[in-house]
């Protein structure tokens, strides 16, 4: 009978890694999928995409919210991950949303039963409430914090967005957030309206205020080559910016 037992636990233990493979294969083959868009492509270099959903915990059968998605970067990738028993649904703000970007979205809707897109205005979001196991907040939460009359975006409170998604996450659900690295300063609305960058610091603080418990953080991103002084669109720096990475839990 003991032979039997340690026969079986061998068993077990040998089955466990292929076991476990099943979360990190539908990862990379939605990143090496010919159906993504070729922009999109030439940004997994410096975003990552397979080590950062690893870190954050994206699993098959999520039900995922992607906020300011309409590009499609996170969703051609989180839509075959989570599968036809998952849903990504995207989130834009009708300022952002221009009419290249509503085409390009339809078209990429159409293939897939499992996304959906809703804009509503920036400073009114509109989520299901208890709807999401796993959100993604990438390189935009500094812009609740933005105003600009160019692009019709008045002055909001951080707090209220922050109110919205939490309400729209189920309990125990998973947010990722990350953002350009501002140094510390003392003036949030400035640093962003000059850098379009967020200190990690403030960032921390508001979600913990907002009710999140913080989880970890990763330096996937980090790139101490970049001293925090030029604006993120500027061509020295774009796409090679120093990025936080944070992961917050809305609590059971």
């Amino acid at each position: 009978m003991r032979r039997i037992k340690l026969a079986a636990l061998s068993l077990a233990l040998l089955a466990a890694p292929i076991a476990a493979k099943p979360a990190v294969q539908p990862v990379a083959a939605a990143i090496a999928s010919p159906a993504r868009s070729a922009d999109n492509v030439k940004l997994d270099e410096s975003r990552k995409p397979a080590a950062v959903l690893s870190f954050l915990g994206l699993r098959p059968g999520m039900k995922v919210i992607d906020l300011f998605g309409a590009n499609r970067y996170w969703s051609e990738i989180m839509a075959p991950v989570v599968g036809p028993k998952g849903h990504v649904l995207v989130w834009e703000p009708t300022q952002f949303y221009k009419p290249d970007a509503k085409a390009a979205f339809e078209a990429f809707e159409a293939k897939n039963p499992n996304v959906s897109i809703v804009s509503t205005p920036f400073e009114s979001p509109s989520l299901p409430r208890n709807s999401a196991d796993f959100v993604m907040l990438n390189l935009n939460y500094h812009d609740t914090y933005w105003q600009s009359e160019k692009y019709g975006i008045p002055k909001m409170e951080p707090s209220a967005f922050l109110k919205t998604v939490y309400d729209a996450m189920k309990p125990g659900a998973v947010i990722g957030v990350i953002d350009h690295v501002a140094s510390p300063n003392t003036d949030t609305r400035a640093t962003v309206e000059k850098y379009h960058r967020i200190d990690p610091a403030v960032v921390k603080a508001d979600f913990k205020r907002a009710g999140f418990v913080f989880v970890g953080s990763s330096d996937l991103l980090r790139n101490p080559a970049d001293d925090h002084s030029l604006l993120v669109f500027n061509p020295k720096i774009r796409g090679k910016t120093d990025r936080f990475i944070f992961k917050f839990k809305k609590p059971r």
